[in-house]
């Protein structure tokens, strides 16, 4: 179906070796159309016009010479990249359509209308470079799209402009840093039936994780309206995470995690013409509903598994729902080419050295840290006055940005998503970022010194001042393989995801409260007695959180769950232990709402913690809820790697109760592959050590309670802090005991104590007295590994 002229050609025609043809963008959509219709993935119909069109319009114009001169004169310093890239797109804009070349696109346009039954079909007009989505290079969306275009002279205006837009400021900047030859590269335009997602929703996915290069999951980016709001990072999008390998798996529905954005603007149609698109304000339901349902972000993310398999590569990929059909489309699919390009041998690892006074937070893109002063530019218009390794402080950006975000020590934005193109854009040139902090030009003004952190989990943070830092680079290459089971202590979901590169088989210890304390932030009794609740202000506040939860305990179960989910598909298929939650009292005080379910310990560190909390009548409904999230996790995300352990079990009686309530809750031991853990933590742990292997299926060694119990040391205590030594051979012994008596009786046996992460020659001991596993923190499992392979080395196998 090409025409005459060859200046046409139909997507259904097309596929990954046409790139040099029509460009990376519309090559893919053929591509997709002829090879990816039976796995029931839809792109819309359309046409795009070839390479030689474009050097066609170019010659009929007699522009290449003229192009060319202009762009000598900005290689010799004679002109600025500003007037050089208004000079030449002013010259394609005025430049005359060859009569054959308009009219081809006037007959195909007239063809797509007649597939749909229209006179006047409205159509989405975007560029598409013969070098852009290439797996090597990223054009980041340097050339134009127009929406909405209806009828010949829109559309044939909207072409032109296209091709103009292959002479953006950026564009030339980034064909000079890359070493393309700027007359060389084309331009083709694909001409796309719309989406109707302007009555929808549209948006951005990855098929792996965008910030740590993690895999097995799918991102999706999500907007109402038009798909431009969320490339352009105008607006906080919901975003989903969907754990891959268990997609196909019958009846598990694998969502990991569900963040909904505020989405206070969408781009919706126009009346036309130079107005074919406008931005209004989402209405109050609209930012406070998810875009997608979950069968929508399920159906989302099997076609990005597709198309990756298709491609044998990650991949971005814009999609759209159509309002008027309900039905889901594909309308751009490229490499992703950030996480797929980073060197796996090398781990960069960040921390913060001092604190400061919190100014921001928004997300977290990347996992570096920055620090410099505060520059404030609202305006592309005035990115020349941007002083090199200052932190760029916007709105949002567009690609107009790109040759000063370049310049940036680091970008803080008002608005935008992880797909957004300050994400992107970030990523690719790796310049720590924090997006979306709401407020930023605001609050945060000229030479004011900040330190950027994108290395506390997800969230990113801005601190006053320049605090210090240090960043180190973690070798994973060569590294020797050991008998010893090594896995991970992990706190935080976003932590999980970031260290998913080190050498572990497993986490042994994954810490339920700190999910309750950094995302869910009520107490659970608060939640399941909020009528109850005696202070107006509390209730307020948790009207707040729970805002899109009816039910205030359907809140607290499925957060929590997101986050164990995550911190589980992060190591899946090995084991994740997931210990129950151990606040002491006034922890749990701390949380919204707690101060009415608590009283005061004189020493709560031996005080209601642990498992005395889980059958007493004053937290019992609380530990159901946390049941109900590890069953969610275990039995609709499907995640059963995850393993259930009991903090601070005093007596073998008050085990048993432990469990009885557990099974009542549904989580039995040995049901459903169920397993269930005990802390030793407590030296009548070891002395009945046997009596409790009876009960449990594994033991983990808590080192920090155990020494504090068995030196009488109170371990928060700066007077006696030189008497508390995981070391001393009082504690030792016991572990070593502990040890012993789990090998005597076939019970698996770790430790996730912060000891061996602090003492290599800690670590030593328990490998010689016979442990199954370390859990460690994630800074330290390079240095322990290295010290157990010696060790390794001088004992026989």
């Amino acid at each position: 179906m090409t025409d005459k002229s060859g200046f046409i050609r139909w997507f259904e025609t097309l596929g990954n070796n046409d790139v040099p043809l029509v460009g990376g963008k519309n090559a893919s959509l053929g591509e997709m159309i002829a090879t990816l219709k039976a796995e029931g993935i839809r792109v819309p119909d359309g046409f795009a016009t070839t390479a030689e069109a474009y050097r066609q319009f170019l010659t009929a114009n007699a522009l290449d010479e003229r192009i060319r001169t202009l762009l000598a004169d900005f290689k010799a310093g004679k002109a600025s990249l500003a007037e050089t890239g208004a000079a030449i797109r002013k010259l394609i804009r005025r430049g005359r359509w060859p009569a054959d070349l308009a009219d081809g696109i006037a007959v195909a346009y007239r063809e797509l209308g007649a597939r749909f039954g229209r006179d006047e079909v409205d159509v989405a007009v975007r560029s598409s470079a013969t070098a852009e989505d290439l797996p090597e290079a990223s054009f980041a969306g340097q050339q134009e799209t127009f929406l909405n275009i209806s009828g010949e002279e829109e559309l044939l205006d909207a072409c032109r402009k296209c091709y103009a837009s292959l002479f953006t400021d950026r564009a030339i900047s980034y064909r000079d840093h890359h070493g393309f030859d700027h007359l060389q590269v084309a331009l083709s335009i694909g001409v796309q039936k719309m989406v109707r997602s302007d009555l929808a929703g549209a948006g951005v996915m990855f098929s792996l994780d965008t910030e740590t290069g993690f895999p097995d999951v799918v991102v999706i980016d999500a907007a109402w309206g038009l798909g431009e709001m969320v490339v352009q990072g105008a607006v906080n999008p919901d975003s989903y995470t969907v754990f891959k390998p268990l997609l196909t798996w019958p009846g598990l529905r694998p969502i990991l995690r569900k963040r909904l954005g505020t989405k206070e603007k969408k781009m919706v149609y126009g009346r036309g013409g130079s107005h074919a698109t406008r931005i209004s304000d989402t209405t109050a339901d609209e930012r406070h509903a998810f875009v997608l349902s979950d069968d929508e972000v399920l159906h989302l993310t099997r076609w990005a598994c597709a198309i990756e398999r298709h491609y044998d590569r990650p991949m971005d990929m814009e999609w759209a729902k159509d309002g008027e059909t309900g039905e889901l489309y594909i309308v751009q699919a490229r490499p992703e080419t950030v996480q797929s390009r980073r060197e796996a041998g090398v781990l960069m690892s960040y921390a913060l050295e001092e604190s400061g006074p919190l100014l921001l937070t928004g997300l977290a893109i990347g996992e570096a840290i920055a620090a410099g002063p505060v520059q404030v530019i609202k305006s592309a218009a005035d990115i020349e006055r941007f002083v090199p390794g200052s932190i760029l402080v916007t709105g949002m950006t567009d690609p107009d940005w790109v040759p000063v975000m370049k310049k940036a020590a680091g970008i803080i934005t008002d608005h935008g998503g992880r797909t957004s193109h300050a994400a992107i854009v970030s990523r690719e040139l790796g310049i720590a970022a924090v997006v979306g902090t709401g407020h930023g030009t605001s609050e945060l003004k000229d030479g004011q010194e900040v330190t950027l952190s994108c290395a506390e989990g997800e969230t990113g943070k801005i601190y006053r001042g320049r605090l210090k830092f240090r960043a180190e680079e973690l070798s994973l290459d060569q590294l020797p393989e050991i008998r010893t089971r090594i896995m991970l202590n992990i706190a935080s979901p976003a932590a999980a995801m970031r260290w998913w590169r080190l050498p572990c088989r497993g986490i042994g210890l994954a810490r339920m409260e700190f999910i309750i304390n950094g995302i869910i932030q009520a107490h659970p009794m608060a939640l399941v007695h909020f009528d109850q609740l005696e202070d107006k202000e509390t209730k307020q506040r948790i009207r707040e959180l729970t805002r899109n939860y009816p039910d205030k305990c359907e809140y607290f179960v499925d957060q929590l769950a997101q986050g164990i989910a995550t911190i589980a598909a992060s190591q899946y298929p090995e084991p994740v232990i997931v210990r129950m939650s151990d606040f002491k009292t006034n922890e749990y005080a701390e949380l919204i709402g707690g101060r009415q379910f608590e009283f005061a310990e004189e020493n709560p560190m031996i005080g209601f913690r642990g498992a005395s909390r889980y059958y007493s009548d004053r937290y019992r409904a609380g530990f159901a809820l946390e049941c109900a999230a590890i069953r969610r996790v275990r039995e609709i995300i499907g995640l059963t790697n995850v393993i259930v352990m009991i903090p601070f079990c005093r007596t073998l009686t008050e085990a048993d109760r432990v469990l009885a309530v557990m099974a009542e809750e549904g989580l039995t031991r040995g049901e459903k592959g169920l397993e269930v853990y005990v802390m030793v933590e407590i030296p009548a742990n070891v002395i009945l050590a046997e009596e409790f292997a009876q009960r449990f299926d594994g033991f983990s060694i808590g080192s920090n309670d155990l020494t504090q119990l068995t030196l009488g040391v109170d371990r928060d205590s700066a007077i006696l802090k030189t008497l508390f030594d995981e070391r001393d051979p009082a504690v030792m012994a016991l572990i070593r005991q502990a040890i012993t008596s789990a090998n005597r009786t076939g019970t698996k046996i770790g430790i996730c104590g912060q000891a061996p992460s602090d003492h290599p020659e800690f670590a030593a001991f328990l490998v010689e007295a016979g442990i199954d596993s370390i859990s460690l923190n994630p800074d330290s499992v390079l240095g322990v590994i290295l010290r157990l392979a010696e060790l390794e080395s001088q004992r026989p196998a």
